[in-house]
């Protein structure tokens, strides 16, 4: 996999300071938020592949954040990682956007995957995006 540039949200901050070093171990650039509105402002001002978002967070948790993110962009690849599954809180995720939902701790080599997958959707969505442009331009042009 291409490196990957991921941001971690979870109000646990040993955790995701410990994932981040096991993250960009893997090679991988990884950033970090403590909270919902934080994560919010780092994708506004970063482009990431992937973002690794908790489910139980004070304040606003992660289907507010993951609702609001992709609110501002529908391209955004979430994963939603949980130490509290439930298959309503699941399905909700699901139906609100998010790529996965995975139970924590999260197998390493299960998260890897699912961020190649999601560095991966980013790529053709993008590519997608390109011919769009050119197509719009080259149909104003009447080429």
């Amino acid at each position: 996999m291409a490196k990957a540039n991921v941001l971690l949200v979870d109000d646990e901050e040993d955790f995701t300071a410990t994932l981040a070093e096991r993250l960009e171990n893997r090679g991988l650039s990884v950033d970090v938020s403590s909270s919902g509105p934080d994560a919010i402002g780092k994708v506004r001002d970063k482009t990431y592949d992937a973002l690794v978002l908790d489910l139980a967070m004070p304040g606003m948790d992660g289907i507010e954040t993951l609702k609001r993110l992709l609110a501002d962009n529908p391209d955004l690849q979430v994963i939603l990682l949980t130490g509290r599954a439930t298959v309503r809180k699941g399905v909700e995720a699901m139906a609100s956007g998010a790529m996965e939902v995975l139970e924590k701790p999260a197998d390493i080599n299960t998260l890897l995957e699912k961020i190649g997958e999601a560095h991966a959707n980013r790529v053709l969505l993008a590519e997608k995006r390109v011919e769009e442009t050119i197509t719009d331009i080259l149909r104003k042009k009447g080429w």
